[in-house]
């Protein structure tokens, strides 16, 4: 285990001594070996838990007022919530700090998306498609009584049974149509 002084390990850590006065009084990232700075576990913490090269992870800190959606909950802390429960506590600060910004961006995508009118709701979409299928089912189930008795002139038969006939198929075609095979893909 090596140790070092505040001076030293503040020349070492890239920052001045004031800011490791600050955190050890605030108990923050710095291991003590007694009057002396454990310098492995101290940088281990450090890059666990603060990213110095990010001048926006101090000035966030200050500044930023907390998001909350409608029902009055923290949405950036239920879904660091969600991360940590699927993604474990391993995660450094930074890491976590991606997969939510990530995250944050994506809703922020879709949402744009969804006021664009490019994204529909799936319940209007099923009822688009609905209705389209009935239209065309319709015109399936009403074409052989307009079709038959043309057919039936050219053909010199009985227009009741061409219509007899040409029902009979289209009725067997439609409910093959209704009842789809179900075909998970190969693998």
């Amino acid at each position: 285990m090596t140790t070092m002084n505040q001076s030293q390990y503040a020349q070492h850590s890239g920052v001045d001594r004031k800011t490791i006065g600050r955190w050890i009084k605030a108990g923050r990232f710095i291991v003590m070996d007694g009057d002396l700075i454990d310098v492995e576990a101290s940088d281990a913490a450090l890059k666990k838990n603060r990213d110095g090269k990010d001048p926006r992870a101090s000035n966030a800190k200050k500044n930023k007022a907390p998001v909350t959606s409608e029902d009055g909950g923290d949405d950036i802390d239920k879904t660091v919530q969600q991360i940590m429960l699927t993604e474990g506590a391993t995660l450094s600060r930074e890491e976590a700090a991606r997969i939510r910004e990530n995250y944050m961006a994506l809703q922020a995508k879709l949402q744009y998306e969804k006021d664009s009118s490019q994204l529909v709701e799936l319940v209007v979409a099923e009822e688009v498609l609905f209705n389209a299928f009935r239209q065309q089912r319709d015109a399936w189930l009403n074409w052989p009584s307009r079709v038959a008795p043309i057919m039936a002139a050219d053909l010199d038969v009985p227009a009741d049974r061409m219509t007899e006939v040409l029902i009979e198929h289209v009725h067997k075609h439609i409910s093959v149509l209704g009842e789809p095979e179900f075909k998970p893909a190969e693998d």
